[in-house]
């Protein structure tokens, strides 16, 4: 049963879902058939994986989607038992199917998106409406992959239509509409280490680089910039501090959906009126329990509590220098 939505509302935006499947494979060998030792068929999409992650977080949300022909029947069947208040909204084509391999020796995980149905201007139009009709005085995701049909700045135009509902617009992209959104000073961004560096032109090879390329980026207007570091963690930046979190000492089993989870975190705490730290602490284990889960899964509401008192903070004031939370 579908629980019903008592905060500010969340909407999640996936433009771009799909049917993910993973298989656990001993070896990947040239020319040969590989027999699967175990295999995981999960609703995916950054917007379904970020609804997934809240649904966890006891944090009902709504999620619009796209989905089309047979795959996206069953991607409404998969959707119905794990997102709160999911609205599809039909077009011609196929939803894509994208494909986790995780080589057990030696240990390496790969990874295969498909490029995703056509999608119309009147299909869009549908999509716009309906998150504007969903979002208005809340959050909205805004997140993952564009299909064909879709402008590169769809971000930016509903990150300026949703502020004017007085939505906090969160966006985890790269290249062009990343680029774009930031130009429209969206609340919240998430970008990777590799994407931020993509976005400022150049490599970023230390901490250091990446705090300053952070900062640089949220007194832009960007009320928070998330920058997540892979094992290392991550940082939170806002007008007053960095705040810096190591990632919890676990055994990675599968990054799909680990930064999903995190901005699943960073979401749940701060919609609840905790500070930064706080959300940048449950958007780490989020991500961590996630990265611990095979193929598609993702982290359990009790793992969360367990890694939570594993997590630091250290806080680095703009002004005053470094202290601890």
């Amino acid at each position: 049963m579908n629980r019903t939505v008592d905060h500010a509302p969340l909407v999640t935006l996936t433009l771009n879902p799909s049917v993910d499947i993973s298989y656990d494979i001993p070896q990947l060998i040239a020319d040969q058939k590989i027999h699967a030792r175990a295999d995981r068929y999960d609703p995916g999409g950054n917007g379904i994986n970020v609804a997934r992650a809240l649904k966890h977080l006891r944090m009902p949300a709504h999620s619009v989607c796209i989905v089309g022909g047979e795959i996206g029947d069953f991607l409404q069947r998969l959707i119905a038992h794990e997102l709160d208040h999911p609205h599809c909204i039909r077009i011609e084509g196929e939803t894509r199917i994208n494909v986790t391999l995780l080589q057990q020796t030696p240990r390496t995980q790969y990874e295969i998106s498909a490029t995703g149905p056509q999608v119309t201007a009147f299909a869009l139009q549908n999509v716009i409406d309906e998150v504007l009709n969903l979002a208005g005085g809340g959050y909205a995701v805004l997140t993952g992959s564009l299909p064909p049909g879709v402008p590169q700045d769809i971000y930016a135009t509903l990150i300026r239509a949703l502020r004017a509902q007085a939505v906090r617009c969160v966006v985890d992209a790269q290249g062009e509409p990343l680029a774009r959104a930031i130009d429209e000073r969206p609340f919240l961004i998430k970008p990777n280490r590799y994407e931020l560096g993509l976005w400022v032109g150049h490599p970023l090879p230390n901490l250091d680089a990446v705090i300053s390329e952070a900062c640089a980026l949220q007194a832009r207007g960007i009320e928070y910039v998330c920058v997540s570091l892979g094992a290392e963690g991550a940082l939170l930046v806002d007008d007053q501090a960095t705040y810096l979190a190591k990632a919890p000492n676990i055994e990675v089993a599968s990054t799909v959906g680990a930064g999903d989870s995190m901005i699943a975190g960073l979401i749940t705490a701060l919609t609840r009126g905790e500070g930064p730290a706080e959300a940048l602490r449950l958007g780490i284990a989020c991500g961590s329990g996630t990265a611990s889960r095979p193929g598609t899964a993702l982290f359990g509401y009790q793992q969360i509590q367990s890694l939570l008192g594993q997590i630091e903070i250290r806080r680095i004031a703009h002004t005053t220098g470094a202290t601890s939370a």
